[in-house]
């Protein structure tokens, strides 16, 4: 990365499940770097399971890591962020978020209170100039997201002809996406949450 920006860059092995190393994430990267402008919540994941099976500590692990760390790390990261009066923060959620997924109950439930979670940030912190949106991501085909299309049998190609654009994402246009967001260009944009999905999906009579 420094490589190709030309840019210093910071790298901090965090448990952001853990509230003290998120606390340490922070204040190094104050420490070092001065400031925090932009914080992206991108940590995130699930593994799928029927709902009838779905045990208590599979529930409690999809929420510490889609949600209860986004909480620390806003937390932490808010403390300069208001201080300083200005600042991005920008949360991944998942289409599974916005209308849910079968199998994925923990999941689906875990990333609609992130959004939720976004909304109430960027109502109490838009008076101090800190704005918080959230990006609601499709099938992409991410290194993880390939693999575990394999493993589950799934195919791109089928996973992308449901979508209006035909194909499934690519992490580049996730972070377009992300790179809005944090960026003046969505300088009166907060509260929000966009989908980089491909499109809405539905039934009906089909144009040629």
């Amino acid at each position: 990365m420094e490589a190709a920006t030309e840019r210093r860059c910071l790298a901090v092995r965090t448990d952001i499940k853990d509230e003290e190393q998120v606390a340490q994430l922070v204040q190094r990267t104050v420490d070092e770097l001065g400031r925090i402008d932009i914080l992206v919540n991108n940590a995130g994941g699930t593994r799928m399971g029927p709902l009838s099976a779905l045990p208590t500590k599979g529930w409690d692990a999809s929420f510490d890591l889609n949600v209860r760390s986004a909480y620390f790390c806003t937390r932490e990261a808010g403390k300069h962020l208001l201080a300083q009066r200005s600042g991005v923060i920008v949360n991944i959620s998942s289409d599974a978020g916005v209308h849910g997924v079968k199998g994925g109950a923990h999941y689906a439930a875990a990333k609609s209170a992130l959004q939720m979670f976004t909304t109430v940030t960027a109502a109490e912190w838009g008076p101090h100039g800190v704005r918080a949106n959230c990006i609601a991501v499709g099938a992409v085909a991410s290194e993880r997201a390939s693999a575990a299309w394999e493993v589950a049998g799934l195919d791109s190609a089928d996973l992308g002809g449901q979508t209006p654009l035909g194909r499934v994402g690519r992490p580049d246009e996730v972070a377009a996406a992300i790179l809005f967001f944090a960026s003046d260009a969505s300088s009166f944009i907060t509260g929000q949450t966009l989908s980089v999905d491909g499109g809405p999906r539905m039934g009906g009579i089909s144009q040629t």
